[in-house]
């Protein structure tokens, strides 16, 4: 039996222990990272903030040539796209299907119109009645004419009379053979058959003139009758609706033997060999738009030029549409209603201080910026000009050749002072 461990116990006595010798180099390794820490420390005390480099994009100000524009979107639409309507009411026969193409002058539908129809009817039949009024009325103002130059004649041939039987009274006197009163009389006569003759002739006169009157009265209501006939048959031939352009039949809005009003739409006709680009401008660019400005319109890989040919007069959804014509032939294989993208040139504006346009724009109001200096950006007051698409144009707070943080200045929180970690 173990009673204890005591019998196997000894006791050791404790050794000293070596003093520690430290490297004079590592003494100095301490004291550079002591000045770098202190400097760095030094920086970062003028700064309030720090952000890593990677997060931010810059760029520098330079001088060139600004290029105005704006980068839009748009739609390939045709530039001749008719709609045609129903002349009249009446029931619809179509003569073709949506997608067909047609020519020029052919009939693509044709309305019945039983009342058109009628009206045309009975205007001919009182056209054929006036034009028998106007030969009738021909024939009275000649007859009326011949009836007043009788007359005339008439009181001509009683005039000669009556000089005749005046020259024989006045010898007869002259003679003795005939009193005074028998000369008298016959100066008498000869005076009433002279007004009686004069008269004649200016009734006949007259009498021309009111039957030429009445005559031509007749022809107007004539010709009015016929101008009046001429457009019904208009009217009735434009019941057959006929292509106003080659193209194709882009959309029918009625369908087969539908009975339609007067002046409802019935198809349009697209002209695919006349297209344009319609784009939806914003509206802070209504102002700087002007027809003949120029625009670059990409189409996938190819890239056509064209002028603006139409502005919108109205502005709908904060927008203004305008028409780009391209400049020569159209680039092949456009379709209608296809997507595209442009940019409408408003202005070139030469030796300008610029700046690539980025975030910081919106960020800070436009009213500053963020320079690189040693590495530590500063926010500097500044003051901006007109902008393009890829750049904006520098009038004050920058210099040629300075360094702009332009993208991740969101992060800054309006930091007068901000250490850049690269």
């Amino acid at each position: 039996m173990i009673r204890d461990t005591s019998a196997q116990d000894r006791s050791v006595s404790p050794q000293q222990q070596p003093r520690s010798r430290r490297p004079w180099w590592l003494a100095a390794i301490a004291g550079v990272l002591v000045l770098l820490a202190g400097w760095t420390v030094s920086g970062w005390l003028g700064s309030a903030r720090a952000v890593s480099g990677e997060r931010l994009r810059y760029a520098e100000v330079s001088r060139g040539t600004l290029v105005r524009d704006a980068a839009v979107n748009g739609r390939v639409v045709a530039a001749v796209s008719p709609t045609l309507y129903s002349p009249a009411g009446g029931t619809v026969t179509l003569k073709i299907n949506a997608g067909d193409t047609v020519k020029q002058g052919q009939v693509m539908a044709v309305l019945d119109s039983p009342e058109l129809d009628n009206e045309l009817q009975r205007e001919r039949a009182t056209l054929s009645q006036l034009e028998a009024e106007v030969s009738r009325q021909r024939i009275l103002a000649q007859k009326a004419s011949l009836l007043a130059r009788r007359d005339a004649d008439d009181a001509e041939v009683v005039r000669l009379a009556a000089v005749r039987d005046l020259q024989r009274a006045q010898r007869g006197f002259e003679l003795g053979a005939i009193p005074e009163v028998e000369l008298l009389r016959a100066k008498d006569a000869m005076a009433s058959a002279e007004i009686r003759s004069k008269h004649a002739g200016s009734a006949a006169g007259l009498e021309t003139q009111d039957v030429a009157l009445a005559l031509k009265t007749q022809q107007q209501l004539l010709e009015r009758q016929r101008l009046l006939t001429a457009n019904l048959e208009r009217r009735v031939d434009e019941l057959n609706v006929r292509a106003p352009v080659d193209g194709i039949i882009g959309t029918l809005n009625v369908a087969d033997r539908a009975v339609v009003v007067a002046n409802t739409a019935l198809m349009t006709v697209v002209d695919l060999s006349r297209l344009e680009v319609e784009l939806a401008m914003p509206e802070s660019y209504a102002e700087d738009l002007g027809l003949g400005m120029g625009a670059e319109v990409r189409i996938g890989a190819v890239t056509a030029t064209g002028k603006i040919s139409a502005i919108s007069p109205e502005v709908v959804n904060n927008q203004v549409l305008a028409r780009v014509r391209f400049d020569g032939e159209q680039p092949p294989g456009l379709r209608q209603n296809q997507r595209v993208s442009a940019r409408v040139l408003f202005e070139e504006r030469a030796d300008v201080l610029m700046l690539a346009r980025g975030p910081f724009i919106e960020d800070q109001g436009g009213r500053y910026a963020y320079v690189m200096v040693d590495g530590v950006a500063e926010r500097r007051p500044i003051r901006l000009g007109v902008t393009s698409v890829a750049a904006v144009e520098i009038l004050e707070g920058l210099q040629q050749g300075d360094r702009v943080v332009i993208a991740g200045t969101d992060n800054f929180q309006n930091a007068e002072r901000v250490s850049i970690n690269e």
